[in-house]
């Protein structure tokens, strides 16, 4: 790979002060509207100039060009494609010191939707997000700026078969979940307390055939009104928010009953 194609935008305040905050090094420059001097951008600019990043202002129309007509907010920065935090899938889930929580996209291409899913899957604390890499939206600008700085610390791994994957996910000792519209038993009765993948389709197709006969349980979210489905961002965050109820309220009860024993 040469080095320009080694070489992005980030677009929007989050996504620009998340890179900062972790890798500061990659932010070649940083572009400001010109016709912003607020608090918020001037924030941004200290913060670029304290790890000696050129910062300037220019007109919005050059910012909407840099952006691609994503919605900057007024911040563009050039940055660098970082060496991954993580060499692999499998590296990630042997250095956890607790119960595996993975997120599994399949077929959704929508880089809002992504982006999302991602910033729902940071404030959970999903430890990582799978998808195919022919199935699948990218890392884009768009994906970062929805992110809101979840596309710098969540991995996304895009693996080259999906099936694949969850086959050794599951030789891992990961339970396998499935969300869907005709899912077996409901989100709030099922038990969560293990390695988990919750896997989650596009709207409209849901889940391959193949990837749902991969799944060790199929569950659903009780729907009480006239629409039959959610957003998939807002369906994992239903989902996630439930594991780490269901583990929070495991380890309380843990940590009662030890405390009865001593």
């Amino acid at each position: 790979m040469n080095a320009e194609a080694n070489v992005r935008f980030l677009i929007g305040f989050h996504a620009i002060a998340a890179r900062l905050r972790s890798d500061a090094q990659s932010v070649q420059a940083l572009w400001l509207d010109e016709g912003r001097d607020d608090p918020r951008a001037r924030r941004l600019a200290a913060q670029a100039a304290s790890h000696g990043v050129r910062v300037m202002s220019v007109s919005s129309a050059r910012l909407d060009g840099m952006a691609g007509g994503g919605r900057h907010q007024g911040a563009v920065a050039q940055v660098t494609a970082g060496a991954p935090r993580w060499g692999s899938l499998e590296d990630l889930l042997d250095a956890l010191t607790e119960a595996a929580l993975v997120v599994v996209l399949d077929g959704v291409t929508d880089p809002h939707n992504l982006g999302a899913v991602l910033r729902t899957a940071d404030g959970a604390g999903a430890h990582a997000v799978i998808a195919p890499r022919d199935r699948a939206a990218g890392v884009s600008a768009a994906v970062a700026r929805v992110a809101a700085g979840a596309a710098e610390s969540v991995p996304y791994f895009m693996v080259p078969n999906l099936a694949r994957e969850l086959r050794a996910l599951k030789d891992r000792g990961l339970w396998i979940v499935g969300l869907a519209e005709q899912g077996g038993s409901e989100l709030f009765s099922a038990a969560f307390d293990r390695p988990l993948a919750l896997v989650f389709g596009a709207e409209g197709s849901g889940l391959r055939r193949l990837t749902r006969d991969l799944c060790d349980e199929m569950v659903r979210i009780p729907m009480h009104g006239s629409v039959a489905s959610l957003n998939v961002a807002v369906a994992a965050g239903i989902t996630l928010f439930e594991v780490r109820r269901q583990r929070a309220a495991l380890a309380e009860a843990s940590s009662v009953a030890q405390g009865r024993r001593l």
